[in-house]
């Protein structure tokens, strides 16, 4: 559904890199349909040589040539862009962000028009075409412009529909902030298996496949991991022994704690972006 559309990259580092290589890669887009900006001048020309996409260094020209606006910038410096790209864009324009932690009214702030807005939310695993991206839409969506960007972002993994308002903070706090929580697990246990006499270059790997293995076993058993580890865990075992160990320190319980007081400090930093975008537009008004 996106071979005839023609789509923009405002911003081209990490993450709108690993957008555009998922589009070109998995030939969800062509090549040719798709034009990035960004301000370094060397990013662009790495990113034609290895893609074959345009890369221009204003920003206007990616919005005058673009049917889909995917802004990839620094939620610090958003701002400052919807501003300048603003007196472009109409209802014509599908408008994406995939700032974090700027809600759909600061982006809607920021532009001063009622525009078609989605606000996308994907994670690290990005750059290994693993992500678990969110997708909210704003109020002026068309027919079919959620399930543009859901093919859009499907190239780098997986996506869910959400309402905005009400879950964005609850995915930053889970999936958003959540790839960091696994890294300090599977450093953790690399650390115990050292401790136990493994090699830190063995006990690496093996944690990292224990980890990756058990996620995908979830995912094509589609068992509840309650079951899955009911199996592991035999009667009087050591898996059991281990599982007993890790109720005492609270892990379940750390884990809750940690996706809640990121989900907090989510909708903090969301709330404060839309004052501060509110208050620019009047003040500019």
């Amino acid at each position: 559904m996106l071979q005839d559309k023609r789509i923009g990259f405002i911003g081209c580092g990490n993450m709108g890199e690993a957008l555009v290589s998922g589009l070109v890669l998995s030939k969800a887009a062509k090549p040719e349909n798709i034009i990035c900006s960004d301000l370094s001048t060397n990013l662009l020309e790495e990113i034609q040589q290895k893609y074959g996409v345009s890369t221009t260094a204003d920003n206007m020209e990616v919005v005058k040539n673009s049917d889909i606006i995917i802004y990839a910038t620094k939620p610090q410096i958003i701002g400052s862009v919807l501003k300048e790209t603003a007196p472009g864009l109409d209802k014509s324009k599908l408008i994406i962000s995939i700032a974090a932690g700027v809600p759909l009214a600061a982006i809607a702030a920021g532009l001063g028009k009622e525009l078609r807005l989605i606000r996308t939310m994907p994670n690290i695993c990005a750059f290994v075409k693993e992500s678990a991206t969110a997708i909210a839409a704003g109020e002026f969506v068309l027919k079919g412009d959620v399930e543009l960007a859901r093919a859009i972002f499907d190239s780098v993994g997986e996506t869910v529909f959400i309402q905005e308002n009400v879950l964005m903070d609850a995915f930053t706090g889970l999936s958003g902030s959540g790839p960091a929580y696994i890294f300090i697990i599977v450093d953790a246990l690399a650390d115990a298996g050292v401790k136990m006499g493994l090699s830190r270059k063995d006990s690496l790997f093996l944690s990292t496949q224990t980890v990756l293995g058990s996620a995908k076993m979830l995912l094509e058993s589609k068992e509840h991991p309650g079951q899955l580890k009911d199996r592991v865990a035999s009667p009087g075992g050591t898996a059991i022994a281990g599982i007993h160990t890790l109720e005492q320190g609270g892990l379940r319980t750390t884990l809750i704690n940690a996706v809640e007081s990121a989900a907090k400090r989510s909708k903090e930093l969301g709330d404060l972006m839309v004052k501060d975008f509110i208050e620019n537009n009047k003040n500019n008004g």
